[in-house]
């Protein structure tokens, strides 16, 4: 059930991230998205727990560790702090939520590939080039 559930959250995180770059300029849309890609730390806390249950590998927890790290920093970012670290290029907050964004979707890939089946992989890897795809083209 773990594999399963892992699977989802990240069918879930690439196509929320698709449809938040799609429509990164019609701000009161964003801001919408954005509150239903936060709940996705729910079913991540859920598949920690999951995890120790079943005693399944370690690694699971820490890309879920990793993708609640990103939700956390994209909240404090964009939400409480107010900070637009993303015009700015600034490179001591960009860095860090960079290296946070890539590990989660290389977590997501390599987990689904590897536990769950390889075309889930395959699957995972199409929806993140899709991902990255939408992100270059949405920016001016």
């Amino acid at each position: 059930m773990l594999e399963q559930l892992f699977y989802i959250l990240g069918i879930a995180n690439n196509l929320f991230l698709i449809l938040i770059f799609l429509t990164r300029n019609n701000m009161a849309v964003l801001s919408r998205i954005g509150i239903f890609y936060f709940l996705l730390a729910i079913p991540a806390f859920y598949c920690i727990f999951l995890v120790k249950k079943q005693h399944k590998s370690v690694r699971y927890s820490i890309f879920l560790g990793i993708f609640l790290a990103f939700l956390v920093i994209e909240i404090l970012f964009d939400y409480v702090l107010r900070i637009n670290f993303r015009e700015t290029w600034n490179w001591n907050l960009l860095v860090p939520y960079l290296t946070l964004y890539y590990s989660m979707n290389y977590g997501f890939v390599v987990m689904s590939w590897k536990y769950y089946s390889k075309k889930s992989g395959i699957i995972m890897l199409g929806l993140f080039i899709i991902q990255i795809i939408a992100n270059v083209s949405t920016h001016q």
